[in-house]
């Protein structure tokens, strides 16, 4: 992976730590269930994959997670999903969590608005005859137990708030396409 597009690439580097799904696999497309209705993606149903994780790093207080396409049309990629807060203690989320009720999240955690403005997971939706989309699919392990932006607050704000306080991180890199018409 290139540097220019590799979304970790001007991060600090941090041990790594596992992260697992029954819906998504390492370089492997995405189901239908994980890309977007909402955009119009046939059998797209906009749910988040559910995830495991486990071996963070000590003094962890709180885990954030990110579902980011690096690879859409845009000078900024696509957020499709960021959650923060999410207790220490929390090592898994089910399928569906990131609906707009967050229903399936811990009580604490805030789930921010995409880029499609939604709080909730909003699934892949490359364009048409764009080529593959790599989506990075990240648990981010934090020093603190809030990470201190407001639940309006965008994806990017996040991340960029993330950037010094992140122990380890967690990814699975799966991919999308849709075909040209």
């Amino acid at each position: 992976m290139t540097a220019a597009n590799n979304p970790f690439a001007r991060l600090p580097q941090v041990p790594i730590f596992e992260v697992k799904s029954t819906a998504v696999a390492e370089g492997r497309p995405l189901l239908s269930p994980q890309m977007s209705g909402a955009f119009g993606i046939p059998g797209g149903q906009d749910l988040s994959p559910d995830l495991a994780w486990s071996g963070a790093p000590e003094g962890t207080k709180s885990f954030a997670v990110t579902v980011f396409d690096a690879d859409a049309p845009s000078m900024s990629g696509f957020w499709h999903w960021a959650v923060a807060n999410i207790p220490a203690g929390v090592t898994a989320l089910p399928a569906g969590a990131g609906d707009g009720t967050g229903s399936g999240l811990p009580q604490e955690a805030i789930q921010l608005p995409n880029d499609a403005r939604l709080p909730q997971y909003i699934g892949a939706a490359p364009p048409a005859g764009h080529g593959q989309h790599r989506y990075f699919i990240t648990v981010h392990a934090l020093d603190v137990e809030d990470i201190g932006v407001p639940a309006e607050s965008t994806p990017a704000v996040l991340s960029f708030t993330m950037a010094g306080h992140i122990l380890g991180r967690a990814t699975i890199v799966a991919t999308a396409e849709t075909p040209a018409a």
